[in-house]
């Protein structure tokens, strides 16, 4: 296969819009005030493992 890539300039770019789900329903981050843009940023996320895995990992540690 040919490896050929697109670079866009910045001017390209389309801009992205991000929305968030807020008490029961969803809003775009951009329309937040500056005090709930900061609680948005400080935001942790987390990625749930399978429990076979998790079977696995407590398998490892014994």
């Amino acid at each position: 296969m040919n490896d050929t890539r697109i670079e866009l300039k910045t001017e390209e770019r389309t801009p992205c819009e991000v929305w968030t789900r807020v008490m029961g329903y969803h809003r775009p981050v951009s329309a937040f005030n500056n005090g709930k843009r900061a609680e948005h940023a400080e935001r942790c996320y987390f990625s749930e493992q399978p429990q076979v895995a998790q079977r696995r990992v407590e398998q490892l540690a014994a």
